[in-house]
């Protein structure tokens, strides 16, 4: 009879451990790195920024998902890390809430409370558009929610911010999968001044080719991938959304004078987990041609 050696182990430990592997890289899916919030600095230069605009930083959120699988306690710490960077502006890129697992009703009344958490956020100069999520749940509803606390939504329109004379426009579009987006009316061509570049915010990244052709956009800021939320070595991310395949996630120079930034998010639909994606607040300092 062979004698097993002192290295062998038995198919039952082997078992016993791979299990234990598998546990513990679920628990840190989904309570470590689903958690882990990374704060991402990129300095952004736009060639029409005026010199008085020059070092305006943004700080952009994006993917909140909130109460299904994202906790109050998660968000308010969100909104602390969010007033650590005294941004100048706060921009918002959809997807308050979720759809599903939960019926749309537990969605859409989870608006109030995500909005009451966010108006926490210090700087008044803050707004935001509508995700596919908020779409199909109840854009109105969602609207409202945000607005009655301080967050105006850009559904097809723009705002200047303005600062010692100088401007800059942001514009918004309603949510290009389950609304009507209007490039049109949120950055009309009479916007292209020389000194006031146009930021757009639009939940999803694969409408950028329509920004290119349109033109006059400096700056698109978009969500929705949550950059893969689960990748794998030598695989990548498993799933990304529809409009969301093109950018996973990140800042990509495209022609005719646009860059597009891609944020990874706040939250998690589909399973609470995340791995090798950890959720993100991005803060961007805009610089000049010159500067």
């Amino acid at each position: 009879m062979d004698q097993a050696s002192p290295n062998r182990i038995s198919r039952r430990r082997f078992l016993a451990l791979g299990g234990l592997s598998a546990a513990a890289l679920v628990t840190y899916s989904a309570e470590y790195e689903r958690h882990h919030l990374q704060i991402t600095h990129r300095t952004i230069t736009l060639d029409r920024l005026a010199p008085q605009l020059d070092g305006l930083r943004i700080v952009q959120a994006s993917d909140i998902h909130f109460d299904q699988y994202s906790e109050p306690g998660y968000i308010r710490d969100v909104v602390y890390q969010i007033n650590q960077q005294k941004p100048d502006v706060v921009l918002l890129t959809g997807d308050y809430i979720s759809e599903g697992p939960m019926p749309a009703a537990f969605g859409a009344k989870s608006s109030y409370p995500c909005a009451e958490i966010l108006s926490g956020i210090a700087c008044k100069s803050r707004w935001g558009v509508l995700g596919n999520h908020d779409a199909n749940v109840d854009p109105t509803m969602v609207t409202d929610a945000l607005e009655m606390h301080g967050i105006p939504i850009l559904a097809n329109r723009h705002i200047p911010y303005e600062r010692d004379g100088a401007r800059l426009w942001i514009a918004g579009v309603k949510d290009i999968g389950m609304q009507d987006p209007d490039l049109d009316k949120a950055a009309p061509r009479g916007l292209q001044q020389p000194k006031e570049p146009v930021i757009l915010l639009a939940h999803e990244p694969d409408y950028a080719p329509h920004v290119v052709k349109h033109g006059g956009v400096d700056l698109m800021l978009s969500g929705h991938t949550h950059g893969g939320q689960i990748r794998l070595p030598f695989i990548g991310a498993l799933y990304l959304p529809k409009l969301g395949r093109m950018f996973p996630e990140g800042l990509f120079p495209l022609q005719n004078g646009l860059q597009l930034y891609v944020n990874r998010g706040i939250g998690t639909v589909g399973v609470p987990f995340r791995f090798d994606c950890r959720p993100e607040l991005t803060v961007m300092t805009l610089r000049g041609k010159e500067a």
